[in-house]
């Protein structure tokens, strides 16, 4: 399958589509000060360590203490599984007892000096997720310091490939270090991989020696920015082109892939068109698609998609398709229409966590078993690790995806000024009963005048539906009412003024 990485630069936002067969299904954008610290490198203090959470709060010099899990402190090889395909059975440390049955105050203690990597951005009110394990990633290998072992990406299937790639590892990888090896390296040379390990030594050693110079907080590396992490990452031989319309940083990455894989150097292209770039490729209009709740199918069926705190549900419905023949046909046909929309949304708006899909209910277990073995074939084009539970007889598919960054909506929206993030707002009907009811407790006497201010869609609706009603009162009141339309005032929000 064909695919590009179209780049949009801009003084201060930088914007990442990947495309397959034209069209985006994975999109990254970065602010100068809402940079991604996912593989940033930190020498930290801990600040709290709750033992009832087997957990501990690390001050890395941010906002928010980083937060430390038990499991994260004890890394062990598998947890890695998603990068890795065993050719061995994983290492056994010495002395391993299992994580739940060691204290978190064993292993660290408050005011201790720790090396920490974050591994999860802050998402919402929580602060970065960090782990002590360190992992550095290089456009063919990623460098373990601390566990010798060997890993192969899954994703090369080749058996002759991933023998000779584990052969050129074996003979050059240090003792006391492991390293994986990463999908770009399928078909490269033992020069190449040699090449990338000595820079990943070289970042290591900079880090200890900086390590030992600095007090805690400090931060002890950086990974790449967006630019230069999607051409190590996302740049391989299945990539046709790499467009960017910005003349400096395409400078840029060509220098950077003249030093570190030459061989692709002539994907680079630079666009200089009138017409912007984003435009041009089709991929502004995806993007607004992604943060739509409603997402039609070609059938006339459609999915929705609500993001809450704990999970993603993902609805499906036949909307307008009636079938032509049974309606358990048109069931199956809806639901393995809507598995290929389904996984390209979770690739495009970057959803994570607990993901709940509910299919129209099949009758016939065949039916189930297609649609659960079509959704888990779609997801192997996924780069993140997902994890799919069989089919219920409800229809429900229940699945995991990791998350390390904010989703797409959450990243490029924020909560309605005017719902507050409910998704509704209440009527106008509501809020004038609302206001009755406010009136009866009002302390007034009789010949007052009485000021209700509300936004303008309750003002209306109060002088004209609520008309009588308000006479009413005035007249067994013996006051005057003044309904009075306030713009500057929330759709729920009205006050009650007596003069």
């Amino acid at each position: 399958m064909s695919s590009e990485i179209v780049i949009n630069v801009t003084l201060d936002e930088v914007r990442v589509a990947l495309l397959e067969s034209g069209q985006i299904v994975e999109f990254y954008v970065e602010r100068k000060k809402e940079a991604s610290l996912v593989g940033n490198i930190f020498k930290g203090k801990v600040v709290k360590i709750l033992p009832g959470m087997q957990s501990a709060f690390v001050d890395i010099g941010l906002e928010k203490a980083a937060f430390l899990y038990v499991a994260d402190i004890r890394t062990e090889v598998e947890d890695f599984a998603h990068f890795l395909e065993y050719e061995e059975e994983p290492i056994e440390l010495p002395a391993r007892r299992s994580r739940v049955d060691v204290p978190i105050n064993e292993l660290i203690q408050e005011g201790q000096e720790v090396l920490v990597q974050v591994s999860k951005d802050s998402i919402g009110t929580k602060g970065a997720r960090g782990t002590s394990y360190i992992t550095i990633p290089g456009r063919y290998l990623v460098l373990m310091p601390t566990i010798e072992h060997i890993g192969i990406s899954r994703r090369i299937i080749d058996p002759e490939e991933r023998l000779r790639l584990k052969s050129i590892v074996e003979e050059i990888k240090p003792k006391g270090y492991g390293l994986i090896v990463r999908t770009a390296s399928e078909f490269s040379s033992a020069e190449e991989l040699k090449k990338d390990l000595d820079f990943l030594l070289l970042l290591w050693e900079n880090i200890q020696k900086k390590k030992e110079r600095v007090s805690a907080p400090s931060l002890l590396y950086s990974d790449l920015d967006l630019i230069f992490r999607s051409v190590r990452d996302l740049l391989n031989q299945d990539v046709e082109r790499v467009v960017i319309d910005s003349r400096e940083e395409y400078e840029n990455i060509q220098d950077f892939v003249k030093t570190f894989f030459p061989k692709l150097l002539n994907k680079i292209e630079f666009y200089d068109r009138r017409e912007h770039i984003f435009d041009a490729f089709g991929i502004e209009i995806d993007i607004s698609k992604g943060l739509d709740r409603k997402v039609w199918l070609k059938s006339g069926g459609y999915i929705v998609i609500d993001q809450t705190e704990a999970m993603t549900i993902i609805d499906v419905n036949t909307g307008k398709y009636v079938g032509k023949e049974n309606l358990e046909d048109t069931i199956l046909k809806t639901n393995l229409e809507a598995v290929k929309e389904i996984s390209y949304q979770i690739r495009l708006r970057n959803l994570g966590g607990i993901i709940i899909i509910d299919f129209i209910d099949m009758e016939k277990c065949e039916n189930r078993e297609n649609v659960y073995f079509s959704l888990t074939e779609a997801m192997k084009k996924d780069r993140a690790k997902n994890t799919i539970f069989d089919i219920s007889e409800l229809g429900l598919i229940q699945m995991t995806r990791k998350r390390i960054r904010e989703s797409l909506g959450r990243t490029l929206c924020e909560p309605c000024p005017c719902c507050e993030g409910k998704g509704c707002v209440k009527s106008p009907k509501t809020i004038s009963y609302e206001i009755f009811r406010r009136l009866k407790k009002v302390t007034f006497h009789k010949s007052s005048k009485i000021i209700i201010a509300a936004n303008p869609i309750v003002a209306e609706f109060l002088s004209d539906e609520q008309r009588l009603g308000l006479e009413e009162f005035e007249v067994t009141h013996d006051i005057e009412i003044i309904v009075k339309a306030d713009s500057r005032l929330h759709r729920e929000s009205f006050e009650i003024i007596v003069n």
